[in-house]
């Protein structure tokens, strides 16, 4: 694969977030969709998302910045009814082409605590809730690699046995961001599921990209390594003399993509042998965000941190609409 030039790759897809939808345009309803990252990726997709859901406050105020034409249920997930979902975005029960949710994930990350009986580990139960009235085509959920990492293992079987029951084959693959033009090292779960009455299968995207570095990305030439914020002591380490390599525990080359985005602290950097965290800015760039889009709140680390990367998003929602959507 050829190297790219991630910020024209950026500018092309905001163009296509802008541009007008075509008349048999797919239609999404995004569920948990915080600041708007997969709803991003679809809009580059050229997807029409009719219906927003998102509770936070922060996330949706930088939402209606970007989406103004989505209309967005503010509220408790559990509080929207089938029939209210239906009647906001004008179809009935089987009409809506594809349902994505990304539930929020503290109870299952590693950088957690991973309580098992975590109340927000049974979130995904509304998701299944309105897929089962919606009976979208196709289905689409996101979460971290910690739900197939030890005692979260009963948690994810748990999953998947609930969204095969809503009469869906579905498939659930690791991929990594970092494959998919995102400057980021950010693996996670994606399910995809197609329902049953349909003739495609779940599949999922090829790798689209080599790894892009960090130093390419947002062009800190200065710039000698970086360290996670948290959970690493202060200090050089080893820097000299090792290339694309981790460094030690403490610093990793910018040769490589970021580590992954947390919704804590961004980052930090050492320039001149002075530390620093990310900017806001750069956060947004690794996060795959192009510099249009604006950002309406004070925990935006947290909404990036969060967030699914929007062009990984498009390159799942373009194979989705290709392989199974247009095959059906």
């Amino acid at each position: 694969m050829a190297q790219v030039d991630y910020p024209a790759i950026l500018d092309k897809a905001w163009q296509q977030h802008l541009a007008p939808r075509k008349p048999d345009a797919p239609t999404v309803i995004s569920t948990f969709a915080g600041c708007g990252g997969s709803s991003l990726g679809y809009s580059m997709a050229g997807y029409r998302e009719l219906l927003a859901v998102e509770w936070n406050d922060n996330a949706v105020g930088t939402f209606k910045l970007n989406f103004p034409d989505v209309p967005i249920y503010h509220g408790d997930i559990h509080k929207l009814s089938v029939e209210q979902c239906l009647e906001m975005v004008g179809l009935q029960s089987g009409e809506l082409d594809l349902l994505d949710g990304s539930p929020p994930c503290q109870g299952f990350s590693t950088a957690g605590k991973r309580q098992i009986d975590d109340k927000r580990n049974q979130l995904y139960m509304q998701f299944v809730r309105l897929l089962r009235g919606l009976r979208p085509r196709v289905f689409v959920m996101e979460n971290v690699n910690g739900l197939v990492k030890g005692k979260m293992k009963l948690i994810f079987a748990d999953i998947m046995r609930e969204l095969k029951a809503s009469d869906y084959q579905v498939r659930c693959k690791l991929l990594n961001a970092m494959y998919f033009h995102v400057p980021q090292s950010r693996q996670r779960l994606i399910w995809i599921g197609v329902r049953d009455d349909l003739k495609a299968r779940p599949s999922f995207p090829r790798a689209e990209s080599r790894a892009i570095g960090l130093r390419r990305a947002i062009g800190l030439r200065r710039a000698i390594g970086l360290r996670r914020a948290i959970g690493l002591r202060r200090g050089w380490g080893k820097l000299e003399g090792i290339k694309n390599k981790q460094f030690n525990n403490n610093w990793r080359s910018l040769d490589l993509p970021c580590v992954t985005l947390e919704k804590t602290r961004p980052p930090i950097l050492l320039i001149d042998e002075i530390e620093r965290e990310l900017t806001l800015e750069e956060s947004a760039i690794i996060g795959s965000y192009p510099e249009n889009f604006k950002w309406g709140e004070r925990k935006a680390y947290q909404s990036i941190g969060n967030s699914v990367p929007p062009l990984f998003m498009r390159a799942i929602a373009r194979h989705i609409r290709r392989e199974i959507l247009e095959a059906s």
